[in-house]
């Protein structure tokens, strides 16, 4: 015989629990009517045709739930529908035999048989319950017949026998209906469930590999959920349950007091520069506050990329717009400077637009070298060691009387950098820093002190020299494309620098040192970092 399974449509919970409910009701029924006979409080009401027959039947009907009940027990009570059926085939004949032994419908047992039946309808299915309705009716119907043939019933006792196959019948029916509407509403709120922790799913799924980091504050400003992105960026500070870092916080009272200021630039303890942009989350209970995290320097990066793309599209343009009316220029200079017969005002006319010329070649070089730079390949370097490596090379080509002062840190310092990216910024960082230092102090010198930044656990580069320093008002637009002081610079240099710096996720800032000097600082991402 098949393992018990319920309808598709029926929980196995509901089921599970309407048949433990229902084993336990037979024990108790049964043993209520054999309690009721033995103590007489019935006053002979029952089992007062046939006494011995009503004991003997209850005892066994006892003994015979008992036994089902510790069976259903051990079972965990997942049982098939042949025993639920055979269950119910002993329940009707127990009571019909019942019913004979107490005089007929009088006693009352008959409406007992509503709750077996009603029962039925819902363990079983739908023909299975209606076949024990028909069942029920019939065997009542039929032992009113026999007590009428008897003499032991009236003949208005098969009109009551008649009424109470009517009602098992609609109850039968109606709870049939009822439980088919209650399945189906179930099965419907079930599927929305299960749908709904799909859609959950599906959420946390995306949410845990997108690159953006997303964090989750309740009330008190602590971190309710943070993705891997979030954990990765913010070195795995903000763990749920954690208080949201004060550079943070911070930030998010900005936003409180003026959301339209939002995308708010974030400096942690490792060297990380963050984006933070907020949103309120309502709920019934406090408004939670939700946190997108994302890399500065990688959207920088990005930044980068569509800046390329568009320089190479102008570099096209300019080498060939350009370049060759320039070369032409200076070639018919350089002729006329071969003449014999010019004079010395226009000889030095003809040296300015030499000089000019390759001035204006000199950008249109710097500007298809931006535009064709590869991607950056970062390497691990012990910082002083390479800084001492470069400043061996350096001094090949550098003026006889410059002076160059290395101040490097006691132990190994890592920084992560392109190697070939950062010889090119450091030797565009000393250059400007020899040119200055001699127009102000007739000394070309420069100084690089190589530390650890105390706060955030990176390396620092500073190229310091004792020039005028920038002026105030020139401050914010030095690292700009094509900004020059008139000292004959392309007013690239610096843009390129910057450029370079922040495709390795460094940042080159200009500052003053302790001593209030000029200094040109390279601030290098974490050195576990990888990117």
């Amino acid at each position: 015989m098949s393992s018990a399974a319920p309808s598709p449509s029926r929980p196995a919970l509901q089921y599970i629990e309407l048949l433990r409910v229902y084993a336990f009701y037979r024990v108790a029924i049964s043993v209520v009517l054999m309690g009721i006979f033995i103590s007489d409080i019935s006053h002979g009401a029952l089992g007062n045709t046939a006494p011995t027959l009503f004991l003997n039947t209850a005892v066994a009907y006892v003994v015979l739930n008992t036994g089902w009940l510790l069976h259903l027990r051990s079972t965990g009570y997942h049982s098939s529908v042949g025993q639920i059926a055979l269950m119910l085939g002993c329940d009707i004949p127990a009571f019909l035999t019942m019913i004979h032994a107490s005089g007929g419908l009088t006693s009352g047992l008959g409406y007992l048989l509503l709750i077996n039946c009603a029962a039925g309808s819902l363990l079983l299915d739908r023909r299975l319950g209606a076949f024990f309705a028909a069942l029920t009716s019939s065997g009542v119907i039929a032992q009113q017949v026999y007590g009428l043939v008897a003499g032991t019933a009236a003949s208005r006792d098969i009109v009551a026998a008649g009424s109470l196959g009517i009602l098992l019948f609609l109850a039968v029916s109606g709870l049939q209906y009822l439980s088919g509407m209650i399945n189906m509403a179930t099965w419907r709120a079930d599927q929305q469930s299960r749908h709904a922790a799909h859609l959950q799913r599906l959420a946390q799924q995306i949410i845990e590999r997108m690159r953006t980091g997303v964090l989750v504050l309740n009330s008190a400003q602590k971190t309710e959920l943070a993705n891997q992105a979030a954990l990765r960026l913010t070195a795995n500070r903000m763990q749920p349950g954690t208080d949201l870092h004060e550079a943070m916080l911070s930030a998010l009272r900005e936003w409180k007091r003026d959301p339209g200021r939002n995308g708010q630039l974030v400096k942690l303890d490792g060297g990380s520069e963050l984006r933070l942009s907020f949103a309120n989350l309502r709920r019934e209970h406090g408004d939670n506050t939700l946190v997108f995290v994302d890399d500065n320097r990688k959207l920088n990066q990005e930044a980068q990329k569509l800046k390329l793309a568009s320089l190479g599209h102008l570099t096209a343009s300019i080498a060939h717009e350009v370049r060759n009316p320039l070369g032409a220029i200076s070639h018919a200079a350089q002729l006329l400077t071969e003449s014999s017969t010019l004079s010395a005002d226009d000889r030095h006319l003809t040296e300015i637009i030499c000089r000019h010329s390759e001035r204006v070649n000199q950008i249109v070089e710097n500007v298809m070298q931006l535009s064709r730079r590869r991607a950056p390949e970062p390497e691990l370097h012990e910082l002083g060691y390479w800084v001492e490596r470069f400043i061996a090379d350096y001094r090949i080509g550098m003026p006889a009387d410059a002076r160059i002062t290395l101040e490097l840190p006691d132990g190994p310092l890592s920084a992560r950098f392109d190697s070939a990216q950062l010889a090119q910024v450091v030797t565009n960082l000393c250059n400007n820093a020899l040119v200055h230092s001699r127009q102000d102090t007739q000394v070309p010198e420069f100084e690089l002190h190589v530390y650890r930044h105390p706060g955030r656990d990176c390396a620092i580069l500073d190229v310091i020299d004792s020039g005028p320093g920038v002026p105030e008002q020139y401050r914010e637009q030095i690292f700009e494309p094509f900004f020059t002081n008139g000292q004959g610079g392309s007013g690239l240099g610096l843009y390129i620098a910057r450029e370079l710096c922040e495709s390795n996720q460094a940042s080159l800032q200009y500052c003053h040192d302790a001593s209030s000097r000029s200094c040109f600082r390279i601030e290098f991402a974490h050195a576990r970092k990888v990117f």
